[in-house]
């Protein structure tokens, strides 16, 4: 994979971004036949021509996942090469035995390399490990637009928005209020002084928060085991369901029940039904796997 990346057009921090994204369009979307067909070189044959094809067709798709992060400060090029890095890693662990387009498991990964990328960008402020925690930090500017709380000359969340966010997203009040705060601050050079009459800066008294490799490994292997249960699940789904389930809980931003409604030409409240129906599936299926296999705390978690 290592040779692939470097074959793989970059954006300089200095670059265009119009000039990437026309670069990128050269690569033809892929058939399912002919998506199917390079899976299966590279599975069985690690055909590195195969996984550079899979690659490069689904460029577009990690340029258009790592411009919905933007709004960290962080340069859009770094999150593209993020995202590439976990498009890659996608392609080395696609089955295509499953029953899935490439592009459905992908986005998972693709935003899973972004998403680490950003907390480690923001190691200085220490975001916390829980899943609550980390989905309050990728969560909250888009709940603060939502409810017309984002404003240039006032980051002040009234209590009633608190109320309200920590509710959408099963946290405190106190998380909310911490974590805004942290979002809301100006960034600080680790070189700037501690104070004007003395030498020591800051980066001197940062403290390496980074978890152990055991921690690191253990955490990677849960989440896989969290990816392949989903994935399977999403198997009992038909094409309907599987495409609303994943356009409403899976992508980023959410497409909207209307937009849904008219692309199958059904009602809004018909879209939620389904939505609702494939959700509760999945979850059944993904409990009963987990018992199965021993993996409950997976379910539980």
């Amino acid at each position: 994979m290592t040779a692939i990346q470097s074959n793989l057009p970059t954006l300089s921090p200095e670059g265009s971004l119009s000039q990437y994204l026309q670069e990128i369009r050269r690569f033809p979307m892929l058939e399912a036949g002919e998506e199917y067909m390079l899976a299966k070189a590279w599975a069985e044959h690690e055909d590195s021509k195969a996984a550079h094809k899979l690659v490069t067709s689904h460029l577009r798709l990690v340029a258009k996942i790592a411009m919905g992060y933007r709004g960290y400060g962080l340069p859009i090029a770094d999150l593209i090469s993020e995202g590439n890095v976990g498009m890659m890693q996608a392609v080395k662990r696609f089955d295509p035995e499953k029953g899935f387009r490439l592009s459905t498991y992908a986005m998972w990964w693709i935003r899973a390399a972004i998403q680490e990328y950003i907390l480690r960008s923001w190691s200085l402020v220490k975001i916390g490990t829980t899943a609550a925690q980390k989905k309050l930090f990728f969560n909250l500017r888009r709940l603060k637009g939502k409810i017309l709380a984002l404003d240039e000359s006032d980051s002040t969340l009234k209590p009633e928005q608190i109320t309200k966010i920590a509710t959408e997203l099963a946290v405190s009040e106190d998380d909310v209020i911490t974590m805004n705060g942290r979002l809301s601050a100006m960034d600080h050079s680790l070189n700037a002084p501690l104070k004007a009459d003395t030498e020591g800066e800051w980066q001197d008294w940062l403290v390496d928060e980074s978890p152990d490799q055991e921690t690191v490994v253990a955490e990677a292997e849960e989440m896989d085991q969290r990816r392949a249960l989903l994935v399977d699940a999403m198997k009992d789904l038909n094409e309907r369901e599987r495409h609303i389930l994943t356009a409403r809980r899976l992508t980023e931003p959410a497409t909207t029940l209307e937009d849904l409604s008219q692309e199958y030409g059904i009602s809004r409240e018909r879209v939620r039904q389904i939505e609702v129906r494939a959700f509760e599936k999945v979850q059944k299926a993904i409990r009963t796997a987990a018992e199965a296999t021993g993996a409950g705390n997976l379910v539980d978690a």
